[in-house]
């Protein structure tokens, strides 16, 4: 007669509720730091609640977005820094929904790894709530998942959703977009959270790693110059769609580019003329093009190439508009126009991105 075999639990499987429990109560404080009207941020039902009334909403229309990080994550993982990629979670969210006139109210994110380590999800969640804090955005909930066997030792994965309002009547972009308006552009941070697959094939190339000095940025290592997080534009967009009220479009330049992201608020029988000369283009941007031998179109569908948002506005209302980010601390550049076209919206590109000038 065989012996007895022990009885499994979960944790003999891999999974360890306790961690997960001592990750909540650490994660706690940082929950309740982005309270907000409509929210308490309080966090351990089976769902999050937001009352837009109490936010302040009269008409609301209610807009969602969902998002993740892409490959960014493998170099936060690479390098053991985790506390600024949720910034970018949040971000690749929220920056989707200001374009549409909204504002955030809430966010959701979904962290699943093979093997929970409490102090690591907590750095993760203070980048999440840092992001929500300064968007203005109440982080009401989330989703842990230990999934043994689904992740390799240390990986881990993140999503995120977010939902906001706008008055009925204010939803971006406006009918009223036409040939003649003036194309603005707001800076990005840096590479932001798109064509990170490139990235590290193109530093592989390089033969550097993660923390060696960067060739494209002073006193930081590379690791830590490609972990630079996604611009937040919610607070700046919202300050100026509401002092000025002649903000008509905008656009989030992430996976695509200008190329692609440009046209999506743009109608039919229009073209975006937009002059590169004129464009400035981050050290970052002319390293990986130098280093990865990227063709001037390739770098303008893979990465923002320094520009993180783009702005429509009436010609007359141009200036005023620009001078109402520079006064947010946005950086401003203008782009070009906005031209007749036939068929489909599209970008054309006059002059040359300035990607061979030395770093």
């Amino acid at each position: 007669m065989s012996e007895d075999k022990k009885g499994l639990s979960y944790r003999d499987a891999g999974v360890d509720i306790d961690a997960g429990n001592r990750l909540v109560d650490l994660i706690k404080p940082l929950v309740k730091a982005t309270r907000r009207p409509g929210a308490d941020a309080d966090i351990g039902g089976f769902g999050g609640v937001f009352d837009p009334k109490a936010a302040g909403f009269k008409d609301p229309l209610i807009v969602a977005t969902t998002d993740g990080v892409g490959t960014k994550l493998k170099i936060a993982i690479d390098t053991g820094n985790h506390d600024t990629i949720g910034i970018d979670l949040v971000a690749m969210c929220v920056n989707d929904l200001v374009v549409q006139g909204a504002e955030p109210l809430f966010f959701l994110d979904y962290f699943a790894t093979g093997k929970l380590a409490p102090e690591v999800g907590a750095q993760i969640v203070s980048g999440i709530a840092a992001g929500c804090k300064e968007s203005g955005c109440a982080l009401i909930g989330g989703e842990t998942a230990e999934m043994p066997g689904m992740y390799a030792d240390g990986d881990y994965d993140l999503a995120g959703f977010s939902v906001g309002a706008v008055e009925r009547g204010e939803l971006l972009p406006r009918p009223d977009i036409a040939a003649g308006d003036v194309l603005i552009g707001l800076s990005s941070s840096g590479v932001h959270s798109n064509g990170y697959s490139l990235v590290r094939r193109i530093v592989e190339r390089s033969g550097l790693r993660w923390k060696d000095p960067a060739p494209f940025a002073d006193h930081r290592s590379v690791g830590e110059a490609l972990l630079t997080p996604t611009r937040l534009y919610v607070k700046s967009v919202l300050s100026v769609i509401r002092s000025t009220g002649k903000v008509k479009a905008l656009a989030h330049i992430t996976g695509g580019g200008l190329t692609e992201n440009l046209p999506r608020v743009l109608p039919k029988g229009t073209v975006a003329r937009i002059d590169l000369d004129g464009l400035h283009v981050p050290r970052v941007f002319r390293w990986l093009a130098q280093v990865g031998q990227v063709e001037p179109e390739e770098m303008l569908r893979a990465f923002n190439c320094g520009i993180g948002m783009v702005v429509v506005a009436d010609a007359a209302d141009a200036e005023e508009v620009m001078e109402a980010f520079a006064e947010t601390g946005e950086k401003v550049v203008h782009l070009g126009v906005i031209e007749p076209g036939e068929g489909t919206a599209h970008v054309v590109y006059d002059g040359n991105l300035n990607i061979d000038m030395p770093l």
